[in-house]
C-alpha cells in the first residue's frame, strides 16, 4: 500500500487493473485501518479517474453475492448520496411510485454515511426485512413489484471498509460506486450523482453496457431531479438540460424538499407522502424522478412517465407496494 499511496500523493492515477487489485486486497484484509483510511482520504483530495472508477466497480461486482432476477425487467433508482443537501428520501420514495406504476424495482441501498437517513435507515424504520435470499427477493418482486437489496448483505468483502467509512462520516469514492454495483444487475438504471464530471464518467461507463440508463445531476448540486433548477440528463440516446417547466411545474425552494432531522422523522415524511398527504413540491419531486425511471424502463417520453407516476401516487398503488413489502417482511422475520 505504501507504494500505491506514494504514487497517488504524487498525483499519479491507477490503471483499471491496479484499482481493481487494490480493492480486492482491501477486501482480503491485507491492509490495516490506517492504510485504508489514508487510501480513502487521497480520493477526497482529488477526483477519481475514469479507469480507477472502472477498476473499483469491477472489483465490487466480481466480489459481490449476485442474485439472478434476469427473467424480470427491473430498474434501480439510486443516487450516489454525498450531495450534502439532506433532502427527504426522494429516490427511495420514487422507487415505490415506480413499482406502483407497474415497473419492477430492484432497489440497492445502504445506511446513510454523510446524511441523516439513507435508504436502508428509512426502510429499516418502516419494518422492511433485509435479506439476500433469492426466493424471498423474487417473491417481493412478484407481489410488491419491488425488492430491497441492502448493500452490506451483498458486498461482504467491504466489511473492512464499513467501520472506517462510518468513522470518517464524509463521502468517499464508495458513494460513487453504490449505484454501479447493484447485485441484481438490473436491465435499466436511473442514477443521480453529486458532481457533473462524475455524471459524464458514469455516462461513458454505461455507454459500454447493454442497459437502458439515465444519469442525472442537478446543476445546483443535488443528486436527483430536485425541481430547484435545471438538471443535466445523460442517456444512451441524448444529453440535454431538463427544466421544471418542461413538465409544467414551478421551480421550488430547497427548504420545500428538506428531510427530517432523525430517522423516525424521515420515515414519517416517507409515509405521509405515500398516503397522499405530501405537499405539492414533495409530490412533484417524487413523481418527476419516478417519471424518468418509468420512461427509461418503458422507453417512453418523460411526460408520459410523469403522468404514470402521478397516477401511481394518487391512486394509492405506490402505498400498496410499500404495505405489501411490509407484510412480506413481517412474515419472513
Amino acid at each position: 500500500m505504501k507504494q500505491i499511496l506514494n504514487r497517488l500523493i504524487n498525483h499519479e492515477k491507477l490503471s483499471s487493473k491496479e484499482a481493481r487489485d487494490v480493492l480486492i486486497a482491501i477486501s482480503e484484509g491485507r491492509y490495516n485501518e490506517s492504510e485504508i483510511a489514508a487510501f480513502l482520504t487521497v480520493y477526497m483530495m482529488r477526483n477519481v479517474g475514469l479507469e480507477e472508477l472502472e477498476g473499483f466497480r469491477d472489483a465490487l461486482l466480481d466480489l459481490c453475492l449476485s442474485i439472478d432476477v434476469s427473467e424480470y425487467n427491473t430498474i434501480d433508482l439510486c443516487g450516489t448520496g454525498g450531495d450534502g443537501k439532506n433532502t427527504f428520501n426522494i429516490s427511495t420514495l420514487a422507487s415505490f411510485v415506480t413499482a406502483g406504476a407497474g415497473v419492477m424495482v430492484t432497489k440497492h441501498g445502504n445506511y446513510g454515511v454523510s446524511s441523516v437517513s439513507g435508504s436502508s435507515n428509512v426502510m429499516e424504520q418502516l419494518g422492511i426485512h433485509f435479506s439476500n435470499n433469492e426466493d424471498f427477493l423474487k417473491q417481493c418482486l412478484d407481489e410488491a413489484g419491488i425488492c430491497v437489496l441492502h448493500a452490506p448483505l451483498f458486498h461482504p468483502a467491504m466489511k473492512n471498509v464499513a467501520p472506517i467509512r462510518r468513522s470518517l462520516g464524509v463521502k468517499t469514492f464508495f458513494n460513487m460506486l453504490g449505484p454501479m454495483v447493484n447485485p441484481a444487475f438490473p436491465k435499466n438504471q436511473l442514477v443521480g450523482v453529486f458532481d457533473l464530471e462524475l455524471a459524464r464518467m458514469y455516462g461513458y461507463l454505461y455507454q459500454k453496457s447493454k442497459r437502458n440508463y439515465a444519469v442525472l445531476h442537478a446543476i445546483d448540486g443535488y443528486d436527483e431531479i430536485s425541481l430547484t433548477g435545471p438538471v443535466k440528463i445523460i442517456s444512451r440516446a441524448s444529453e440535454h438540460m431538463f427544466q421544471p417547466k418542461d413538465l409544467g411545474l414551478r421551480t421550488i425552494e430547497p427548504q420545500e424538499i428538506h428531510g427530517g432531522d432523525t430517522v423516525p422523522e424521515s420515515a414519517e415524511i416517507f409515509q405521509k407522502i405515500l398516503k397522499g398527504k405530501g405537499s405539492e413540491a414533495q409530490n412533484n419531486v417524487v413523481c418527476a424522478n419516478a417519471g424518468l425511471a418509468i420512461a427509461v424502463a418503458q422507453q417512453i417520453t418523460m411526460e408520459d412517465g410523469f403522468k404514470k407516476a402521478q397516477l401511481s401516487l394518487a391512486s394509492g398503488q405506490a402505498l400498496k407496494s410499500l404495505e405489501k413489502l411490509q407484510q412480506l417482511s413481517k412474515a419472513a422475520q
